[in-house]
């Protein structure tokens, strides 16, 4: 019987891609992105937690915040680092199983917590588990999906999924903060637990590695038989690295989008609310300001995703950048205690600036580096992930140093300049060449 069943299932596996009039009325590949979205929504539900639980946890147990901060920093890290290898991995055991595992440690992480009675189980179960949990679900997995399934509309796709992340901590963030304001901090974390093992079904019954797995070809595209599993994921990655790191493009797009990171999570998401507070706004009122910013990303993103479909990528990067410099420049003169009309006008132009960058370096990673596109988008994440984490430190000691954050606007401001002249000249790759050959 099992056998029957291995072998329906190969036979399934190897189908021939359907005839055009038994295509269904909607094509499976917005079924897979909409698992997609999910999922990401699930992963993402852990990164509204680690700001809310700071001051529980230092009142239990009397860890110190820069403890607490070296969990969220391993954490950090180890999701920038781990999206090229997990593109790797999806390549070689199959999208399913490596995000039904991402998800799984994700919620490991998040529940064991709960019973955590030392700083080390903190920096393991935060910093370890859910670092490569949500690590393998990063924007390297979006871009597998979109790369696999979608051939028109890309530029859209990653815009939505992009937004994934941002809509996950909108949902999540004041309903943790309700839960630990009114039970405690362990059934908050107990609820992103459960979030991530919920996603798991729903992976593992509607989401599919490759179009040729169902006969069908990419969305607005040709069909392509499934190619065999690569092997040596690890030792691909790093090929891939060295390889892109021998053309002029990776540095710039790494150079860009650790300019994105630095004037992003590590300004605004890291030092935006103590900045705020330092000029008499109150702390509540400066993060739903933060929240705000959050709503507004959903709308850029998409929007991002839709003009990259339809204009030089190189060009959007270099307007993003541009106009996200001149809004940190005017920054430290909208700074009060009150929340005016000027300042609002800001979070909302920097919430539809915030991840717009994604859809335009994603398309630009592809055209560049073609099958190894996705590896080199994690790559490129990497290096947004250092930026962020720079610039969260810099700041800080900006502002013991100065007494004030208004030297990290400019000299942010000056940094998105500059990107958008290093996103000017990334090289263009004609349409009959070749790209970079995978490894």
């Amino acid at each position: 019987m099992t056998e029957t069943i291995e072998s329906a299932a190969q036979d399934d596996d190897r189908r021939l891609p359907l005839e055009a009039g038994r295509r269904p009325r909607v094509h499976r590949a917005w079924i897979v992105a909409a698992v997609t979205f999910v999922t990401i929504i699930g992963g993402a539900a852990f990164n509204s937690l680690p700001g809310l639980l700071i001051d529980p946890l230092h009142t239990e147990f009397g860890w110190s915040r820069g403890e607490i901060g070296l969990a969220v920093s391993i954490d950090m890290a180890l999701y920038g680092l781990t999206a090229p290898f997990a593109a790797a991995l999806m390549d070689r055991f199959g999208i399913r199983r490596v995000v039904a595992a991402a998800l799984t440690l994700v919620a490991a992480g998040a529940l064991a917590s709960v019973w955590m009675t030392a700083s080390w189980q903190l920096m393991i179960y935060w910093g370890l588990l859910v670092g490569l949990g949500t690590g393998s679900m990063a924007l390297a997995f979006a871009a597998t999906v979109t790369n696999r399934w979608f051939v028109a509309r890309r530029g859209l796709v990653t815009g939505i999924l992009t937004a994934a992340g941002a809509s996950g901590q909108l949902v999540f963030l004041p309903l943790c903060a309700w839960i630990v304001d009114e039970h405690g901090w362990r059934p908050a974390s107990v609820t992103v637990a459960l979030a991530a093992l919920v996603v798991v079904p729903f992976v593992c019954l509607l989401m599919r590695d490759h179009p040729a797995d169902v006969g069908l070809a990419p969305y607005g595209g040709a069909y392509v038989a499934k190619p065999a599993p690569a092997r040596g994921a690890a030792r691909r990655t790093v090929k891939v690295l060295f390889k892109a790191a021998r053309t002029g493009p990776f540095w710039l797009l790494a150079g860009t989008f650790a300019i994105c990171g630095a004037s992003t999570n590590g300004l605004i998401r890291t030092h935006f609310v103590p900045s705020a507070h330092d000029h008499g706004m109150p702390i509540t009122a400066a993060a739903s300001l933060l929240a705000v910013i959050g709503i507004f990303d959903v709308i850029g993103t998409i929007f991002s995703g839709w003009l990259t479909d339809r204009f030089d990528a190189r060009r959007l990067l270099a307007v993003y950048y541009a106009l996200r410099g001149i809004s940190l420049l005017f920054l430290p003169m909208l700074m009060g205690p009150d929340v005016r009309p000027p300042m609002v006008f800001f979070i909302v132009f920097y919430g539809l600036d915030w991840v717009a960058t994604v859809p335009p370096t994603l398309a630009l990673c592809r055209e560049q580096y073609g099958e190894d596109s996705a590896i080199v988008f994690g790559w490129v994440l990497a290096s947004h992930q250092v930026g962020a984490a720079v610039v969260a430190f810099l700041g800080g000691v900006a502002r013991d140093v100065f007494g004030s954050y208004d030297v990290v606007w400019y000299a942010s401001g000056a940094l998105c300049a500059v990107a958008a002249l290093m996103s000017l000249v990334i090289r263009r790759v004609r349409a009959s060449s070749a790209a970079v050959p995978s490894g």
